[in-house]
């Protein structure tokens, strides 16, 4: 025990890049870059008050090893596949200051194992965006927002059927996020646009749990958990092709700490764990689409290819973005 067996489905952006709207700044060219927002990097709040975001991801987990203490490949013992569906809602209250929410839903199986016992719901994040400074293209300056909100507990994390439906916290966490988004020109009028983030999160409330829990432990056991802390930093690059293609890269590294249980297992045990840390680095390549200024598509993968006592995981998916 003392790991966090959850099962967290593929990281996502938490985007909706398109036009203006969508935190894009215009440019001295011939015309305005239309995006997406690429894979992984969090977008900033809305520009226009009352304008409403809607991007669904959809996405195949597998993992392809695992990386142990010293960052060196070891064999993977038991890795969980899954297909998610993550959907970002957001919603600009004015022009600077945006609401979003981002419910996942998922269904995990290991080879020659269980699966879950349904589609499972993970924990509901509900963030409040502020853009504290706007975009000046022609300056240099960037767009900086910062978000804070609240993931509630909604996901499965106790008394489970099967470990494979694990897929919750139990436990109420903050979440803290700074963005940075900015634009520039290239020669031959190619666009690019640079987003830099950093995101930390917190557990501000502890799990009661008992028997086969998300924290790996089993029939008999009764206590509390905590997940440790989170955190992740990065940057992406979106290089505009033409108006409507563009070619999309994030470069991601996360961290977390290790989660603490504190319980008696079934013969009355006293049981007093701290889970090892994690870090792992991530890439994810993509193409977006857009053929309008509110409605686009993208596709890519990301890798973890570097960390340690994490597992290597490989996750194709595609998501459509759209702007109202």
């Amino acid at each position: 025990m003392g790991c966090l067996l959850l099962h967290v489905p593929a990281a996502h952006g938490e985007n909706t890049g398109n036009s203006s709207e969508g935190g894009s700044q215009a440019l001295s060219r011939t015309y305005e870059q239309w995006y997406t927002g690429s894979l992984v990097s969090p977008s900033g709040a809305l520009t226009k008050k009352g304008v409403f975001a809607f991007e669904p991801y959809f996405a195949y987990s597998t993992p392809t090893g695992y990386l142990d203490s010293g960052g060196r490949d070891g064999p993977l013992h038991s890795g969980i596949r899954d297909i998610s569906n993550f959907t970002l809602y957001k919603y600009a209250i004015t022009n600077a200051i945006s609401i979003q929410t981002t419910p996942t839903i998922s269904y995990g199986w290991r080879r020659h194992g269980d699966t879950t016992s349904g589609a499972k719901f993970g924990d509901l994040p509900v963030d409040v965006m502020w853009r504290y400074l706007n975009a000046d293209p022609t300056r240099y300056i960037p767009a900086l927002s910062i978000f804070a909100g609240i993931a509630f507990p909604t996901g499965d994390y106790t008394k489970l059927g099967r470990t494979e439906d694990g897929i919750g916290t139990g436990a109420y966490t903050f979440r803290l996020a700074l963005t940075e988004q900015s634009t520039y020109t290239l020669p031959g009028h190619h666009a690019l646009r640079l987003r830099i983030w950093g995101t930390f999160r917190r557990a501000l409330t502890t799990a009661h749990i008992a028997n086969t829990s998300s924290y790996g432990t089993t029939q008999g056991f009764h206590g509390t958990a905590r997940p440790g802390m989170y955190g992740e930093s990065g940057f992406s690059l979106e290089y505009g092709i033409s108006q409507k293609w563009v070619l999309a890269l994030d470069l991601a590294r996360d961290w977390a700490d290790g989660a603490s249980i504190h319980g008696h297992d079934a013969r009355g045990r006293l049981i007093h764990t701290v889970g090892e840390g994690s870090g792992d680095w991530m890439i994810a390549p993509a193409i977006e689409y857009n053929w309008s200024p509110r409605f686009g598509v993208i596709a890519g993968v990301t890798a973890i290819f570097a960390g340690h006592d994490t597992a290597r995981v490989l996750s194709p998916q595609f998501a459509f973005n759209s702007v109202f």
